[in-house]
């Protein structure tokens, strides 16, 4: 019988398709369900794929005996329980690079329109009233853009910014290198300096709160700022109040505290301030990156499920293997305690089965092998190494 796959929040039709050639049994629903539907549906669901408003919780995966994988068609996995995954042996594949350039391309047009004001003379033009003025629109070449979060997305903003004659300055809790002429500084510094405030941080509990008060204190009276990381990392009751005093010039805002599923309702702080540009989470939503997030994510999973490879996985240990011919190959989670290695090679020596190759790996409190063996499985092998004490999945592959 076919594994059975369900995708959710329209993950790209070609990651859907690499399945169903595949031949598995192939469902797709359309938006983010509640978790209420999620433990009705995943009973019997092997492959799940989900983008980032899909909450995969505790309880759902306890609802999905079946489920071995899943697929993060996005960067963050703050939406997917991560440990209890582990726990269960699910692997988890994500992106964390597709969609990088869409997100800094929004943002460094994002920067453009603010500093020119253009949605004001759009909105303006869009109540019929005719209003041309230089005023407050200035160019951003010979600005300052000051990058917090220099990885994937904040350095190639970097390059772009600086391709159109912007100074760029960045700072970043690790040691990276600089592209181009880009200067790296104390984050303090950088809000003193910078004309222009970007953020491109990860999801990590201590970027939590990161810009409030004190932090637009600090900023250059008339700067800009952008937010295109996460919601959390923004107080917005702050950043609405130095919009409302002049302290800030304006703002562009991709993400937010609480998303509402695609078509509800939203309500912000931030809403009908002048020159702030609201966007529902976009930064990566283009065609191009969600094509490249899809062949991605599901070239993983299905590697995943094939051979054994975690080399990508966010949660369990990497381990790969180049498959060979007349070899068996079978795959065993565990808990991570000494002996486990020994126990699952002992059913195999007992059995007078010669491993033929075979590669171990452990990451926190769970270990990871994998094994081609030259003889193929029956039921008392199956059997055997499924009975080991601290067996997390057995799989025969």
């Amino acid at each position: 019988m076919a594994m059975k796959a369900l995708f959710f929040e329209g993950v790209h039709e070609d990651a859907v398709a690499t399945f169903s050639r595949a031949g598995y049994e192939v469902r797709t629903l359309p938006g983010s369900p509640n978790e209420g539907v999620l433990l009705q549906v995943l009973r019997d669901v092997s492959i799940l794929g989900v983008r980032s408003k899909t909450k995969i919780s505790k309880a759902v995966l306890e609802s999905a005996p079946e489920l071995l994988v899943v697929g993060a068609y996005c960067i963050g996995v703050e939406h997917i329980d991560l440990p209890s995954c582990t726990a269960r042996g699910i692997a988890v594949f994500n992106d964390p690079h597709s969609n990088t350039r869409s997100v800094a391309e929004l943002a460094l047009g994002e920067i453009i329109m603010l500093v020119r004001r253009v949605f004001h003379s759009s909105h303006a033009l869009h109540r019929g009233v005719w209003h041309k003025s230089a005023k407050g629109c200035h160019e951003v070449r010979g600005l300052t853009l000051g990058i917090v979060g220099y990885g994937k997305i904040g350095s190639q903003l970097s390059e772009l910014a600086e391709a159109i004659g912007m100074k760029v300055i960045f700072s970043d809790v690790a040691e990276v290198l600089a592209r181009g002429n880009a200067k790296n500084c104390t984050f303090s510094e950088l809000l003193q300096t910078a004309d222009v405030v970007t953020l491109h941080v990860d999801g990590k509990p201590q970027n939590r709160n990161l810009f409030g008060d004190e932090e637009f204190r600090i900023m250059k009276k008339g700067a800009f700022f952008l937010n295109l990381s996460r919601g959390f990392v923004v107080n917005h009751e702050a950043l609405a109040e130095n919009l409302r005093n002049g302290k800030l010039s304006g703002a562009a805002i991709d993400v937010f505290p609480d998303e509402p599923a695609s078509g509800e309702l939203f309500s912000n702080s931030l809403q009908n301030l002048p020159n702030v540009i609201l966007t529902p989470h976009v930064g990566g939503s283009t065609e191009e990156a969600q094509e490249s997030i899809g062949h991605f994510v599901s070239a993983q999973v299905h590697r995943y499920l094939q051979s054994g490879s975690t080399k990508l996985s966010v949660n369990l240990p990497h381990c790969q293997l180049e498959t060979t011919p007349d070899t068996h190959r079978l795959a065993h989670i565990h808990r991570n305690i000494p002996g486990m290695l020994l126990a699952i090679n002992r059913v195999f020596a007992d059995r007078g089965i010669n491993v033929e190759r075979q590669v171990y790996e452990t990451k926190g409190g769970v270990g990871y092998a994998i094994l081609d063996t030259n003889r193929e499985w029956d039921d008392g092998l199956v059997s055997a190494l499924e009975k080991i004490p601290d067996t997390i999945r057995f799989r025969v592959l």
